[in-house]
């Protein structure tokens, strides 16, 4: 079994590979980001007195839904670096 997923793919597919990952990491975090100052200006709106803890729950969760996903592009960009892609 292969440590690197990543080996037995083409070099045209690993930098298909590569790019999605880095298309949708860069999504998440725009969405993370518009999130985080649409929740701070709601903040700043209504104030923080009596606001329901379940409300940071997403901005909890979001760097850790995408830990897997920054794995993923690091060891495709690993693999093109020791294929001198």
């Amino acid at each position: 079994m292969n440590k690197n997923i990543y080996e037995s793919l083409t070099n045209e597919e690993l930098i298909k590979k590569r790019n999605t990952l880095k298309g949708v990491s860069i999504g998440f975090g725009v969405v993370f980001l518009l999130g985080v100052i649409a929740f701070i200006a709601l903040l700043a709106i209504k104030g923080a007195k009596g606001f329901p803890f379940v409300a940071f729950t997403p901005f909890i969760v979001m760097p850790v839904t995408m830990l897997p996903l920054f794995i993923n592009l690091n060891l495709a960009n690993k693999e093109i670096k020791s294929r001198n892609l």
